[in-house]
């Protein structure tokens, strides 16, 4: 607790040292061409889980605070403090065996456990073609399946790296070397706070017109005592290669076609002993005439009937469903068809960027012809000034993968 009481004293510090502000979170000049920029943003939200044997209750409540010096030459400094608490406990924030006041085995899974943390401190230097950032820090890459910050949950998941970026022309080079890997589940979580080990993300893009096409490469290997401590695997080992290509057309002056496909293939990687190769496939269509965006799309985690692909680095919420049966990939590999619809109504003029969208997914694996289950998402959401506020539900009816469950979440979100 030390480091963290130190960086909370530091961050008052300077913001008391710092000249008032015309509004909250505008950069503040400071002479010789630098700026000092606050981070000021929280979450309030409430969250309810109902299943057959479980159910929880939790409102919980994440402040992130802190600050970047920047000079125009292209340096920076960021340093950013996050906390969590909760007033509303009736939750689990723990899903595996740990002895600590917040695992309530008597409650179903939300996993925002009370936390205070260093969440980011970073140096960069940024110019229009190179981009180098070293420290803890906030890495999502292309749609996060693979590398995310996993966004929704209230602790961040962040990076102890070397990231460089480069654009030459129309090519995009990126190349990342991380040393850990820091988790959502907060300094209570005992060896789960954060995984070691050696770790490469690397891409190179290139855009042609309307479509850009990116290959990637992720190298995961965790230290050993990970493997058989926190991880609880010997299969955590991997190295992914694949492609990711993005399109989007103007059919009309009111009507868009988006489109994106990837393929990657996944294999054992150091201390991975297993023997296999797995597909990874995705793809995604969405149509857009005004307000109106209809979505249809496949994804695959293949698998050989005893191991399946893994994206344990993933904001994995974004995927296979809001109510989080799929965190991990079952052994039988998993196939999600999905489609949905989004409306935005601008006319409601009473709340400013008024949003709705129903998603449809059906679950089935990728070996052994299983019906995993079904699952309906719906969210609804507007701005208040700087302040957004989020209604969503997920509805899974299980077959023959986990229970029936659901879940409730109303949010209130505030960024400077």
């Amino acid at each position: 607790m030390k480091l963290f009481t130190t960086t909370a004293a530091a961050l008052c510090a300077v913001a008391a040292a710092t000249p008032a502000l015309a509004a909250p979170g505008d950069p503040v000049p400071m002479g010789d061409g630098l700026t000092f920029d606050p981070i000021i943003d929280g979450r309030l939200r409430y969250e309810n889980v109902d299943t057959p044997t479980l159910e929880a209750d939790a409102l919980t409540l994440r402040l992130r605070a802190g600050f970047e010096v920047k000079h125009k030459a292209g340096l920076s400094f960021l340093a950013e403090a996050e906390g969590t608490l909760a007033a509303i406990t009736d939750y689990n924030a723990f899903g595996f065996t740990i002895t600590d006041s917040q695992r309530r085995p008597a409650y179903a899974v939300v996993a925002d456990p009370m936390n205070v943390e260093l969440n980011r401190l970073q140096v960069q230097y940024k110019s229009k073609a190179v981009t180098v950032t070293l420290g803890r820090q906030r890495i999502n890459l292309d749609d996060q399946r693979f590398v995310g910050s996993v966004g929704w949950r209230q602790n961040e998941q962040t990076f102890d790296a070397l990231r460089g970026e480069a654009r030459i022309g129309p090519v995009s080079l990126d190349a990342t070397y991380a040393t850990s890997q820091r988790t959502i589940l907060g300094i209570d979580a005992g060896p789960r706070l954060a995984y070691d080990g050696d770790f490469a993300f690397l891409g190179a893009g290139a855009k042609l017109g309307p479509v850009s096409v990116k290959a990637f490469a992720y190298l995961l290997d965790y230290d050993p005592a990970e493997q058989l401590g926190a991880l609880a695997t010997s299969n955590a080992d991997t190295q992914t290669y694949g492609l990711r290509a993005v399109a989007g057309f103007k059919l009309t002056p009111k009507v868009s076609l988006n489109m994106a496909a990837s393929y990657a293939r996944q294999s054992p990687w150091q201390d991975n002993t297993a023997s296999y190769g797995l597909d990874y496939i995705a793809a995604e269509a969405g149509l857009s005439a005004g307000p109106i965006g209809l979505t249809a799309g496949y994804e695959k985690l293949g698998s050989n009937g005893t191991y399946a692909v893994q994206t344990p680095m993933a904001t994995l919420h974004k995927f296979n469903g809001w109510a989080d049966l799929f965190l991990t990939t079952p052994a039988n590999g998993l196939e999600d068809w999905y489609g949905g619809i989004s409306a935005k109504f601008p006319k409601v003029k009473a709340l400013p960027g008024l949003n709705a969208a129903v998603t449809y997914h059906s679950f089935d694996s990728d070996v052994a012809g299983l019906h995993y289950g079904s699952e309906w998402d719906a969210s609804l959401g507007f701005r208040l000034g700087r302040t957004s506020l989020l209604v969503k539900a997920a509805d899974y009816n299980a077959d023959s993968y986990g229970a029936d469950t659901r879940k409730v979440w109303v949010q209130l979100e505030f960024a400077y």
